[in-house]
């Protein structure tokens, strides 16, 4: 697969000079959890990213639960951790996925080469018995250039376009079935989707941790043309990016996020929903 390594991969390169692994991990339901988890013990070298402090940008009226992060203070971040242009990136999160491919997604947003997922995550390394440390890494600050790629981000008016009817764009909303048909909706303010919308769990995308792979995942998406544009959202940004890993391991070229996601349209008193 093109934007997943396997552990026994990372295991093989994980001393070589530009090889730099991010630990991701995190829990939406408590956000001390993944930092805590990283200080008990990560893969050797690791430096870590926090989904909320450096993945995500400060929470205003519009842009979602999770908008992305003023880049200048992620690129901040991104040199600090001794990355530069050159690097190898390997993100992973607990073995959930979601996280570490919100970093990937960014890495690619910034126009960066070589970036991946660690296909089953931390999980998969301790099952094979891969050894950990509790060390926290301090390398060198490094220099980078961002080459901002703005064709993968859709923009609100171009979801309010789809939802209108006024483009044939396919919009896939990456939250589970129930969340979508408006049967139940913990945390946003309105429940349904946005019109228009189809329904791709990105769960279907992975199993027990690890990534279909591409012909497995060019069959969840058969009903859609590979040509087609694809706009990709779940509720706040993450949960979308495993989709769009998935997409383009399937063979679909011109995918786009919609960063702020249905916690962001919803906070427009005017946007319609649906709940079928």
């Amino acid at each position: 697969m093109r934007f997943v390594k396997c552990v026994d991969w990372l295991h093989n390169h994980l001393h070589d000079r530009n090889v730099r692994v991010i630990d991701c991990s995190f829990s939406l339901g408590d956000s001390s959890a993944g930092k805590a988890a990283y200080l008990k013990e990560h893969i050797p070298g690791a430096v870590y990213f926090d989904l909320e402090k450096d993945l995500s940008g400060h929470v205003k009226e519009h842009g979602g639960r999770h908008p992305l992060p003023n880049m200048k203070n992620f690129l901040r971040k991104i040199e600090n951790a001794g990355i530069d242009n050159e690097s190898i990136i390997v993100a992973y999160d607990q073995g959930e996925g979601a996280f570490a491919s919100r970093c990937w997604w960014l890495f690619q947003y910034l126009g960066h080469k070589e970036v991946f997922v660690l296909n089953g995550g931390f999980k998969a390394w301790k099952e094979k018995g891969y050894e950990t440390q509790v060390t926290i890494p301090d390398y060198g600050e490094k220099s980078y250039t961002p080459s901002f790629r703005e064709v993968m981000l859709a923009s609100l008016e171009e979801v309010e376009r789809i939802s209108e009817g006024k483009s044939n764009v396919v919009l896939i909303d990456s939250r589970s079935k129930e969340r979508y048909l408006g049967l139940e909706e913990p945390i946003d303010r309105i429940p349904g989707h946005i019109p228009k919308a189809v329904n791709s769990p990105w769960t279907e995308g992975l199993d027990k941790g690890f990534f279909l792979d591409s012909e497995r995942q060019y069959q969840r998406f058969t009903s859609f043309d590979k040509n087609s544009p694809i706009v990709v959202y779940c509720g706040s940004g993450v949960t979308a990016t495993p989709n769009i890993i998935a997409l383009l391991e399937a063979g679909f070229k011109d995918v786009k996020l919609y960063a702020g996601s249905y916690s962001d349209w919803v906070s427009y008193e005017h946007h319609k929903v649906d709940k079928k």
